[in-house]
C-alpha cells in the first residue's frame, strides 16, 4: 500500500463508520485541470465505489485563475443538490490533517460522461431528444439559487461581462504570445456586449463532458463546479452551445444532443425570463475565445508545473479549433485547405519515419497492452507525433504564406514573429479597426492552416475550408 492509499484508508475509516478495507484507488484519464480517483472499498454492508477530487499533485488548491476552490466547489455541489440539480452528494471536505492535499469526497454516480458517446452510441438514442430541455431546466435551477441567502456572495468573485472578457484577454497577453485571432476575438467581444443583467451564480463549465448522463433519465449528475462564479446566467447557455463540446456533430449545438430551441424552452419553462438570442450567441463567442486562452493556460501549466503530462502541450494545441470556431462565428467564409508536401531529407531514416515508428509503437503495443490512464496518455502521446509529422509537411509553405501576409498588412518588412507582434499590439492598443481591409482574410487563412496542423478532423476546420 502506498502513503497515498495509507493516508486515504485513515481518512476513510474516520468518515465512514462502516469501512472495512481499501481495495482499489484508481485515477482516471480525464481531469487536466483537477484530479479525480475512483475508489472501491469494502463495507459491512458490501462493496461501494466513492470519487475522490483533489488539486493537481495534491499541491494547495490554486485560484490563480478566479476559481471558487474546492472547499467551495464542494459546498456548490450540496447547495445545488438541494434546489433540485443532479449532483453527486459530498461526503467529507479534506482538511490539512488528512494529508492528501486539498479536495473532497464524494458518491460515486454510475452513468455516462464521454461526450463522444452520449452524441453517438445507440443506447442514447431515445434519451438525446430530452437532453436539451432538460439542461434549460438545470441550468435554470442553478442560476436560481439565492447567492446572499446562502453567502455564496462572500466566498464567490462577482463578474460582470466586461470584466471577465478583460480578464481572460489579460490572462492570456501574460503568455508572450502572439496569437492574432485571440486579441481580435477579444476586441469583438468588448464591442458587442451584451445588455447587463442581474448577475447570479454561474456554472462556468456546463457542457457535454462534464454531464453524467444515464440512458434512460437523461442527464444524473452536474460535475466539475470549480471555476463557479456569479456572472451573467447566459454565459452557462451559451457554453454548452460552444462547437468544442458538440463532439462533431454541428447540426446539433447543443452539446451535438440538442436545440437550442429546445435549451431556450426548458430554461423559460423554470426561470420564468425571456432568452436574449443576441445575447446567446454573444456567450458563444465567448465559449470559444474563453478556451482559446484556457487551452494555453493548460499548456503554461505544464511549462511551469506541478503537472508535467503529456497531456497539457496537447491541450495546448487545441487553442486552434477554438480560433477557428471564433472565425466561424464573427467572420464567417469559407478558404481552400492547405495541400500538403511529401515528406523529404537524405537521412537514412527521415526523421519522418522515425517519429512514425514512435508513433505506431505508441498506438498498437503501449495501448494494447496497457489500460485506463495509461492507455489514455498513449494515445494522446501518439496525437502529438501526428501534429509534428503534419507541421514537417505543411508549416513551411503555411509560414511563409502568413509572412507575406503579414508584410502586406502592416506595411514593410520584418520577421514573421515581429510582424505578429506588431499586428497583436496593433489590435490590443486600438490603433488597428478591426474592418481593416484584408484583416479578416488574413487572420482567416492563418487561423485554418494551424487547425490544418493541430486537428484537421475539427469540424470546425471542416465548416471553414471549401
Amino acid at each position: 500500500m502506498t502513503d497515498f492509499d495509507h493516508d486515504l484508508a485513515r481518512v476513510l475509516t474516520r468518515v465512514l463508520p462502516e469501512f472495512v478495507s481499501l481495495t482499489r484507488c484508481a485515477r482516471l484519464s480525464g481531469g487536466a485541470s483537477q484530479e479525480t480517483y475512483a475508489i472501491d472499498i469494502e463495507t459491512r454492508d458490501g462493496p461501494r465505489r466513492l470519487a475522490l477530487r483533489r488539486s493537481p499533485g495534491g499541491e494547495p488548491d490554486s485560484r490563480e485563475h478566479g476559481g471558487p476552490g474546492l472547499v467551495v466547489e464542494a459546498r456548490l455541489m450540496t447547495l445545488a443538490g438541494a434546489a433540485g440539480v443532479p449532483a453527486p452528494e459530498v461526503l467529507h471536505v479534506l482538511d490539512a490533517g488528512d494529508g492528501l492535499g486539498d479536495g473532497f469526497l464524494m458518491e460515486w454516480l454510475s452513468g455516462e460522461t464521454l461526450g463522444a458517446k452520449i452524441v453517438k452510441a445507440p443506447e442514447f438514442a431515445a434519451v438525446r431528444p430530452r437532453l436539451a430541455y432538460q439542461c434549460g431546466e438545470i441550468l435554470a435551477r442553478i442560476h436560481g439559487i439565492d447567492v446572499v441567502t446562502h453567502g455564496l456572495d462572500t466566498c464567490m468573485e462577482r463578474l460582470p461581462t466586461e470584466v471577465f472578457v478583460h480578464r481572460q484577454w489579460d490572462y492570456y497577453k501574460a503568455l508572450g504570445t502572439p496569437q492574432p485571432m485571440i486579441d481580435f476575438t477579444a476586441r469583438w467581444l468588448l464591442e458587442h456586449l451584451p445588455p447587463a443583467r442581474p448577475l447570479t451564480l454561474v456554472h462556468n463549465d456546463f457542457r457535454n463532458g462534464n454531464l453524467m448522463v444515464s440512458p434512460e433519465r437523461g442527464v444524473i449528475g452536474v460535475l466539475d463546479w470549480e471555476v463557479s462564479h456569479i456572472g451573467d446566467p447566459m454565459r452557462d447557455l451559451g457554453w454548452i452551445c460552444t462547437n468544442s463540446w458538440r463532439f462533431g456533430n454541428t447540426d446539433l449545438p447543443v452539446g451535438g444532443f440538442g436545440t437550442r430551441e429546445d435549451l431556450i424552452a426548458g430554461y423559460e419553462a423554470v426561470s420564468g425570463q425571456p432568452v436574449d438570442r443576441a445575447a446567446l450567441h454573444f456567450w458563444e463567442v465567448f465559449g470559444s475565445f474563453w478556451w482559446a486562452v484556457g487551452a494555453l493556460l493548460m499548456f503554461d501549466h505544464y511549462r511551469h508545473g506541478p503537472d508535467k503530462t503529456v497531456e497539457r502541450p496537447g491541450i495546448g494545441r487545441r487553442s486552434s479549433e477554438c480560433q477557428v470556431d471564433c472565425v466561424n462565428l464573427i467572420m464567417p467564409a469559407r478558404v481552400a485547405p492547405p495541400e500538403a508536401l511529401p515528406f523529404a531529407g537524405d537521412e537514412f531514416p527521415r526523421n519522418d519515419e522515425l517519429l512514425v515508428s514512435v508513433r505506431d509503437f505508441l498506438r498498437e503495443d503501449v495501448m494494447k497492452a496497457t489500460q485506463g490512464r495509461t492507455q489514455f496518455m498513449a494515445r494522446v502521446a501518439a496525437n502529438s507525433l501526428d501534429i509534428l509529422l503534419r507541421d514537417m509537411q505543411l508549416g513551411p509553405s503555411l509560414r511563409a504564406a502568413e509572412h507575406a501576409r503579414l508584410i502586406q498588412l502592416c506595411g514593410h518588412e520584418d520577421t514573421r514573429e515581429a510582424l505578429r507582434w506588431e499586428l497583436v499590439n496593433r489590435l490590443r492598443d486600438g490603433s488597428l479597426a478591426l474592418d481593416t481591409p484584408g484583416l479578416e482574410a488574413h487572420l482567416r487563412e492563418t487561423v485554418v492552416g494551424e487547425v490544418a496542423i493541430d486537428q484537421p478532423v475539427y469540424s470546425g476546420y471542416k465548416t471553414a475550408t471549401l
